[in-house]
């Protein structure tokens, strides 16, 4: 029988699906259009009969040919993008954990609906619950200026961040008829979605809402609101209209146009993504890396890695990259490093040829660049989490894909059709290999993650203990054909990092 469940806003059914109930577009809030653009989320209308849930919602508008690898086919966009799905064993009492997965894109693309994303595999082989989100992207989500200022919650930013935050308070309210546990939440998430994972362990205002998480690539990010306010002066600018007020008017297309202009611009400075979270007052009082060291997070365990290569996925056809000798390289550097851009090849240099890695000068730049704006950022939540006594649990992924004649390496978003199991989705193999081994490792991922989601180690019977990460040991959990603990790896390369920033702004 299809089940029906009855949330304070209305009924839903949702589809069987071998073995499990599954609830696509499921609303969790009103949508943010016409005068709720650029403001907090607000909660959805009810609506009456019974809501059949056997279709993904719209996904966020995005610029065209920006997606992100695991999106899958092009959904149809629209501002009413506000949905959830939920993948459920039963929708009983069994008090089952709940994974809720935050999509990664830069903060610019992506939904919770992508090939790579779907919670079947998860749901099935640990009993659980997976429920994946949308949320605001681009300026829609990420616009920040003072004169944005939302008098009743006092916001002026981060309208995406409080899109995953009315989803988790949705799945607070409701994942009970659902077969789960809102005492047991786990957030987990890659990029931007690992990034906003972090910034929401980083969030007095968010602690409640779930109990540990998983950060795949991404540590805490914020730009000062003295930033975004120049950012957001800057769309203006680009998009013809006298100040941040007029954007609300303003049509999509035309906003996204001027959007991408806007990214453009930033990638050729350097400066990195140029929409994201902002330390506002609100939602992020101060940058989430320092709320951590301070404490606001104790007791929430984290599960915290990236991918060796991560920044080789754009790489990858960029012909001066690949093609650079050793001054371009430098060059490159300099836009993120300025004057200690040298100091920093040499030393990766260095490093590399202890272990006698590749010197090549992209396989240089790619190392230095992973670090600073993926590993670096998660080792320091890492360091800042277990001083305060909470067990943490670090891994390295080095996996290569096979893909391009290996060109790729354990390249950035690698590891999520491995932790969701997805890897037999057609086409997916190219990317991740197959066979034997590759699914031995996808198996033991998969197993971990979920240890973790239900008790908060990630230990299991096939990786063996897995030690939680200090800053002295700095155990880590090297996740390839064979799973082994290795202390410190890499250590030269991250001793490096010592007292110098990192990140993808200056700031951090």
């Amino acid at each position: 029988m299809t089940a029906i469940v009855e949330t304070k806003e209305g009924r839903l059914q949702g589809v069987e699906e071998d073995s499990l109930t599954v609830f696509r577009g499921v609303p969790f809030a009103k949508p943010p259009t016409g005068a709720l653009r650029f403001r907090p989320p607000q909660p959805a209308e009810p609506w009456s009969g019974v809501r059949v849930c056997d279709t993904f919602g719209f996904v966020a508008p995005q610029p065209q040919g920006q997606a992100m690898a695991g999106q899958g086919t092009p959904e149809e966009q629209n501002e009413d993008c506000l949905f959830l799905n939920v993948w459920t064993p039963a929708c009983d009492d069994g008090a089952r954990p709940v994974m809720v997965w935050i999509h990664g894109g830069a903060f610019v693309t992506g939904s919770g609906s992508g090939a790579f994303y779907r919670g079947e595999h998860l749901a099935k082989r640990g009993d659980v619950v997976v429920v994946t989100v949308n949320y605001r992207l681009g300026a829609l989500g990420f616009l920040a200026h003072p004169d944005l200022l939302d008098e009743e919650s006092g916001s002026s930013a981060n309208w995406g961040l409080l899109d995953q935050v009315a989803a988790l308070q949705w799945v607070q309210a409701n994942i009970h008829l659902f077969g789960g546990d809102p005492t047991n939440v786990t957030i987990f998430g890659e990029s931007a979605g690992s990034m906003s994972v972090s910034c929401l362990v980083g969030s007095p205002a968010t602690q409640a809402l779930f109990r540990r998480a998983i950060a795949e690539s991404g540590g805490p990010n914020g730009v000062p609101m003295t930033t975004a306010t120049k950012t957001a002066e800057q769309l203006c600018a680009l998009a013809g209209v006298a100040d941040v007020a007029a954007l609300r008017d303003l049509d999509v297309a035309e906003l996204l146009a001027a959007q991408t202009k806007l990214q453009l611009a930033a990638a050729d400075t350097g400066a990195g993504m140029a929409l994201a979270p902002t330390i506002d007052g609100g939602l992020l009082p101060t940058h989430p890396l320092r709320a951590i060291e301070g404490g606001v997070a104790e007791g929430k365990e984290l599960l915290v890695g990236t991918n060796v290569d991560e920044m080789k996925l754009w790489v990858v056809g960029n012909r001066k990259l690949t093609g650079g000798d050793e001054a371009f390289i430098l060059r490159r550097l300099e836009k993120t490093f300025g004057p200690d851009a040298a100091d920093a090849l040499q030393a990766y240099k260095a490093a590399r040829s202890d272990r006698g890695d590749d010197l090549t000068p992209v396989e240089l730049w790619t190392a230095v660049e992973s670090d600073r704006v993926f590993r670096i950022p998660s080792l320091r939540m890492c360091e800042a989490q277990a001083a305060t006594g909470t067990a943490v649990y670090d891994y390295l992924f080095t996996w290569k894909s096979p893909a391009l004649g290996g060109l790729l390496g354990s390249c950035h978003a690698l590891e999520i059709p491995f932790v969701f199991g997805t890897l037999t989705t057609p086409g997916v193999e190219r990317f991740t290999g197959e066979g034997k081994a590759a699914l031995s490792l996808s198996e033991r991922m998969q197993d971990a993650w979920l240890a973790f989601a239900k008790t908060g180690n990630p230990s299991t019977e096939a990786l063996g203990e897995w030690p939680p990460y200090d800053a002295t040991r700095r155990a880590t959990m090297i996740l390839d054909a064979e799973c082994r603990i290795e202390d410190a790896p890499l250590e030269a390369e991250r001793s490096y990092w010592d007292n110098r920033p990192a990140g993808r702004f200056p700031a951090e």
